[in-house]
């Protein structure tokens, strides 16, 4: 064999713009916000009073999420806040997953000092594109719960000075709060990366057969990332807006 498998951990930079450089990982990010605001207009544009099948479906599993969005905070003046934001981080991560098995993603690009680097490929397997989710989520969370319940309540949980026990708590709590943004980021990163190495290694090797389960398996994985990505931005917010007791 002349040739190997390549396996690049941070993504190519296929050109600058304002001195920036663009990598594939933002190519398709954007790729994913054209396509994702199309649809949505589309979608918009085309809602009949009278629903056929495929807006009934769409308002069935718009009205499922809510509610259950409703019944996590138990508000549901809350839930038509957050409603969209949490729909959208699942969708951005949802569909930036399946486009890695589109064709040509991975496979179309251009040689780059002797190597071959894609024009495309999955944004997910970034870590700075998750690494900005997970910022973005943690400033909601934390904002949210200054709000909701105020600064003075909010600080009461990193910062307990009733006993020597809830002082040692409330740090444990302020570092797990900032650990968030790792395990936000690194999760989402870590599993959508391997996935997308596990599939390039079996088609090397066993180009026929095996590729296509594994391919089954790992579209179920993108969908259980940006759902847990999704659940647990929510779940956290539940817990930011509890006061502390």
């Amino acid at each position: 064999m002349t040739e190997g498998i390549h396996v690049a951990l941070a993504p190519e930079v296929i050109g600058n713009l304002w001195g920036l450089p663009i990598t594939n990982t933002l190519l398709m990010s954007w790729a994913v916000i054209i396509i994702l605001g199309i649809l949505a207009y589309l979608i918009g544009s085309n809602v009949k009073l009278v629903p056929g099948r495929l807006q009934t479906l769409l308002e069935s599993l718009f009205s499922f999420v809510y509610d259950y969005i409703a019944e996590t905070l138990e508000s549901r003046d809350m839930a038509r806040k957050f409603f969209p934001l949490l729909l959208t981080l699942f969708l951005f991560i949802f569909t930036a997953n399946m486009f890695e098995f589109t064709p040509g993603i991975g496979s179309v690009g251009f040689l780059h000092n002797g190597e071959f680097s894609p024009l495309f490929r999955s944004a997910n397997t970034d870590l700075n594109a998750t690494l900005a989710l997970a910022i973005i989520s943690f400033f909601v969370i934390e904002i949210t719960g200054i709000m909701a319940i105020g600064i003075f309540k909010y600080s009461q949980k990193f910062l307990n000075f009733h006993s020597v026990m809830g002082f040692a708590v409330g740090i444990i709590e302020f570092f797990s709060e900032l650990a968030r943004l790792i395990s936000f980021s690194f999760r989402l990163f870590g599993n959508i990366f391997a996935g997308e190495v596990l599939i390039l290694v079996v088609s090397y090797f066993v180009p026929y057969f095996l590729p296509v389960p594994l391919m089954m398996f790992e579209v179920f994985v993108g969908f259980i990332q940006a759902a847990i990505f999704a659940l647990l931005t929510l779940f956290f917010i539940k817990i930011a807006i509890t006061e502390p007791h």
